[in-house]
């Protein structure tokens, strides 16, 4: 685990996207101008809990191991822009309302072991795909059939090349399963 010292960590949780979905979101980047989001960062945030004391940690991975198994089938068929972070992105028209519904369990779930993260009022589910962007044109394409199945916790540690993402326990929505504590200390997840 990157920095399993220290006393803070930059932490979220997220949906994981497979292989597939991940090289048809970089297909999509194509389109995009500006600091494109790399291959291994693309993902939905459903919680960014900025830094965390690395005490709590052990809550975070039981709250992961809590959250209702419910795998969703996302539908990324628009690609739009944040005006004030210059962030183009690719998202849905029609969200499905399980993951709404995933998103307020880990929020409900954080707030009841006293968790305190800003930012979860306002729920809009994206995957980034270029910051520092231009508003992308007109884009028409296939959409991106997504089968959301996993959630993880990672922690975010910013480099001089921009933010790396370490995966540090991961859980599946379709089974009671997690798979980073599972194969031991400083395993990476296979996602």
């Amino acid at each position: 685990m990157p920095n399993s010292s220290s006393d803070s960590l930059r932490l979220f949780y997220a949906l994981w996207p497979d292989d597939a979905t991940r090289t048809s979101l970089m297909q999509l980047q194509s389109g995009v101008h500006g600091r494109l989001v790399p291959y291994s960062n693309l993902h939905i945030t459903l919680a960014f809990l900025g830094q965390q004391p690395a005490s709590v940690l052990p809550v975070l991975k039981d709250i992961l191991s809590e959250l209702p198994v419910s795998p969703m089938m996302l539908n990324l068929d628009r690609v739009s822009y944040f005006n004030k972070n210059r962030i183009a992105w690719a998202g849905m028209h029609e969200v499905p309302e399980e993951l709404f519904n995933l998103q307020r369990s880990l929020v409900n779930a954080l707030e009841e072991n006293g968790i305190r993260f800003d930012g979860h009022s306002s729920f809009k589910p994206h995957v980034t795909l270029a910051r520092d962007a231009a508003p992308p044109s007109d884009m028409v394409f296939e959409p991106i059939a997504w089968r959301a199945d996993q959630v993880v916790l990672v922690q975010s540690v910013t480099a001089s090349e921009g933010p790396t993402y370490h995966v540090l326990d991961s859980r599946s929505l379709v089974e009671n399963t997690r798979t980073a504590d599972e194969r031991g200390p400083g395993a990476s997840p296979v996602l």
